[in-house]
Parts: C-alpha cells; structure tokens; sequence
C-alpha cells in the first residue's frame, strides 16, 4: 500500500486510522467535510508532509474519485446518524463503491456487528449466520451485499467489524456521552444493562488491526474480518476504571428501553438505540481466530490501561478548549 484515502478521516474511527497509516510511512489523504477538523487531525501528525487534506462529500462519487487519484486503498470509515441510516447508508455505499470502481481501488469497509441478529456462537467467526431481526440489521445487510455486490468488476473490497468502541476520537458509540461526562465530573447515564460483561474495543488497537489486514493483497475479494477486544468488561467494572481515572464520582445510572423511550419522544437517536438494546443483554462477542491464524498474535492494551488513556485525552481536551475559551474572551 503505497497510497491511501480515509474517507470520514475526523471520525471516531477514520482519526486513529489516519494517525496509523501516517505512522507506517503511507501517502494519505484525509477526506472530510470540515476544514477546521481536519486541519485539527494534521496537527495530531504535526502536519507530516505524508498527509494530504481533501475536503468533499462523500455522497458524491467524483469527489472522493478526484480526493483519491493515485490511492490504492480506500478506507471507508465515514459513517451515517442512527436515525438517518435506512434512508442513507445504501446511497452511501453506492457513491463509495462507484468511485472505487473508477479508481480500481481496493476498499476497506469499516461496519459493526449488527447485521448477525442474535448470538448464535459462543465467539462469533466471520461464518456467523446473519439473520438479522431488527432494521438497523437489516439495513446492514444489505449493505454488505452492495458493497460485494458482483457489479463491482474493478474494485476489491472487504469488511472489518469491529463490536462497540471507545478512544480518544470516539464520537457517536454507547459510550462516548458516558466517557465525556465521566471527564467532566457530570452525572451521566449508560446504555443498556451495566451487570452484563461485553465486548468493547479501544480504537487505537483496532486501527492498528485494520491496517494490517489492510496491507495483505490476499485478503480483499468480498471477505469479512473480525476486529474483536482484549475479552469482555462490564459497564459497572469500566465506569470504575474512567472514574477513577477522572478523580471525580459523580452519578452513573443505566439506561434501560423504559427511559430511552421516554427520551426518543424528543431525541430521534435515542429513540433509534431502543431495537439494538438486545445486544447490550445478550452480547455477541466476536472471534479472532481468522486474524490470528493469518496474520498472528493479537495486541491489545488492556482495557484498564485504555479506558486510562481516554479519559487523560478527553480531560486534556477540556482543559485546552477552557483555556482557548478564556483567550477568547480576553480579546474581546
């Protein structure tokens, strides 16, 4: 891979993707729709001359193909609000996959786990059923097959799947308004049952992974790849860890389908997060086996370790745009 394009490069998970490429010495192109995010994102990499901002809609196929000339991968990690998924996901994917195809780029979709429906295996394998019975997991089927759709005769793409996350760049998973408050010492709440371990991944470890899929010709050609966590955590046991990292306590209650409900009357995300609670009950944990016998070892950072390093980030952060605020005002 000589050549990359990270498509939502300023999202949760096209950030870390960006940082690691830059970091392997790969020519990159962060394609985004703010100017000011991704000049924020060049600063992470003190604006390495490896790094190119391109700034398009990703809807619009001749923008991300005029981004990505030269590319031979696209990372597509740019993602789609809750509530807006079953109208805009397909078209979406339509645009992305047609700019591959003109480009004759290999594609490396980034999706999650809800196109499986129930857990059916201890440790879900690439070779999980996908029986999906809600309609974000419906809709997400097929969007995989759009993207392995035989239409394609150029483009060579594959999916890696990653469970829930957190990190530093994490901005629209269950437990990013958890984290934020946590770091600002602020009551908070937490989705879904927090006695029942699941699975999470810390993002920089599953950007890592997906570059090294990336990086491996063989492995494109309508494949699934499992992007799984360091082993299973409960909300109660992480919320310790990010509270304790935060030096401040305050309230952390569960979010249940009662109380999302009531919420959804007024935001149209929450609403949307009531179907998916299932998978908060009974998780779907996700297996590694295919990474490791192809590729090796895993490495994870332990989740204490993780959830440490996100929170010191999110309080950083806080701390940086108090003091811009305070200069701001100082000019006034």
């Amino acid at each position: 891979m000589k050549k990359a394009i990270v498509l939502g490069a300023t999202g949760g998970v096209g950030a870390p993707l960006t940082v690691e490429l830059v970091k392997r010495g790969v020519q990159t192109v962060a394609f985004g729709r703010s100017s000011q995010k991704l000049n924020e994102l060049a600063e992470q990499v003190d604006h390495s001359p490896l790094l190119t901002l391109e700034i398009g809609d990703a809807f619009k196929p001749e923008d991300i193909r005029r981004a990505g000339v030269g590319a031979d991968v696209i990372f597509h990690s740019a993602n789609i609000p809750y509530h807006e998924m079953e109208s805009r996901l397909l078209p979406l994917g339509e645009s992305v996959m047609t700019a591959a195809e003109k480009l004759g780029a290999k594609v490396v979709v980034v999706d999650g786990i809800y196109p499986y429906g129930r857990r059916l295996m201890e440790k879900a394998t690439e070779d999980h059923p996908k029986k999906p019975h809600t309609r974000k997991g419906k809709v997400r089927l097929a969007y995989e097959q759009l993207i392995f759709s035989s239409r394609w005769h150029k483009a060579s793409p594959l999916i890696v799947r990653l469970p829930d996350y957190y990190g530093p760049s994490a901005q629209a998973s269950y437990l990013s308004v958890t984290m934020e408050a946590i770091a600002a010492g602020k009551p908070t709440a937490f989705i879904g049952n927090m006695s029942v371990p699941r699975e999470y991944v810390y993002l920089p470890d599953a950007a890592r992974m997906i570059v090294e899929i990336a990086t491996r010709e063989e492995f494109y050609g309508r494949q699934n790849w499992h992007i799984p966590g360091p082993g299973v955590i409960s909300g109660h046991e992480l919320v310790r860890i990010a509270q304790q990292a935060a030096g401040k306590r305050k309230a952390v209650m569960p979010l249940g389908r009662i109380g999302l409900s009531l919420i959804g009357l007024f935001n149209p995300v929450m609403k949307e997060v009531v179907e998916m609670l299932y998978l908060t009950e009974e998780p779907l944990v996700l297996s590694g086996e295919k990474y490791e016998r192809l590729i090796g070892p895993i490495q994870w950072t332990p989740h204490e370790q993780a959830i440490t390093a996100t929170m010191r980030s999110l309080m950083g952060k806080r701390a940086r745009e108090a003091e811009d605020a305070k200069r701001g005002a100082a000019t006034i």
